[in-house]
């Protein structure tokens, strides 16, 4: 319902976050809305990641890819993150 009030008011995009803990309703969205849409990877996301990363629990660039990635498959047209400058070094 929130998706619909936000495009009654004039959207031109949608925005789903925090990101990691509604993938399911970002692809929900994505499936039943005609806008474009963006994923926010806040800042505890993107720190869990780093303190797990850390303590050596994770392979951080592998679970930020992975993530990223998570995303896109969801359905977001848009990713914001605190990993854009790490994801895009990966990336070139």
């Amino acid at each position: 319902r929130e998706v619909e009030l936000d495009i009654e008011e004039g959207a031109d995009i949608v925005m789903v976050k925090p990101g990691l803990p509604y993938l399911d309703v970002l692809h929900a969205v994505k499936m039943n809305f005609n806008r474009p849409l963006a994923v926010y990877n806040v800042s505890g996301e993107y720190s869990m990641v780093k303190a797990a990363a850390a303590n050596g629990w994770i392979d951080g660039e592998k679970v930020m890819m992975e993530v990223l990635t998570g995303f896109k498959r969801a359905g977001a047209d848009l990713i914001l993150t605190y990993f854009a400058k790490e994801a895009a070094k990966i990336i070139r």
